[in-house]
């Protein structure tokens, strides 16, 4: 079984794939997702889903991002730690059988193995207020034991 962590890692790349190359969603997640994942099919699953969803809300993603930095332009930001928001916005909104925390750590997690090392504290901020943000506007949805805060 291949854990979560290794498919939002490839989901991280697929998503940098996508907006470096120029080449169609459909040829990333062929030549990235479905490559890397193919040997599990709850992660491949769980990987198409996450890439398709991140990269269809990619713009109003900026938004809220934009909404949280202080004194700083979203286009300065680095590409992947821009990358990285997106995904756990994504989940936040999108994936309500995973619990808010879990996508915090995740990503606090995969900003310090593959960004700066201030990246990981950057994340963090940015999800905390994120987080609270799209909860007062009720789009963070989820249910479950574990799930409600």
């Amino acid at each position: 079984m291949i854990q979560r962590r290794l498919v939002r890692e490839t989901v991280l790349q697929a998503v940098y794939a996508f907006l470096q190359s120029g080449e169609s969603s459909s040829q990333i997640l062929t030549s990235v997702v479905q490559e890397s994942l193919k040997q599990d099919k709850e992660a491949l699953r769980f990987g198409e889903r996450l890439f398709l969803e991140t990269i269809e809300y990619l713009s109003s993603w900026d938004g809220v991002i934009e909404q949280h930095i202080k004194n700083w332009e979203i286009q300065r930001l680095a590409l992947i730690d821009k990358i990285i928001l997106y995904i756990a916005l994504t989940e936040f909104c999108y994936f309500p059988e995973i619990p808010t925390k879990v996508t915090i750590n995740e990503a606090i997690d995969i900003a310090k193995k593959y960004s700066t090392a201030k990246s990981g504290r950057f994340v963090n901020g940015i999800l905390d207020a994120s987080l609270i943000q799209l909860q007062q506007e009720n789009k963070v949805t989820k249910t479950g034991r574990g799930l409600i805060d």
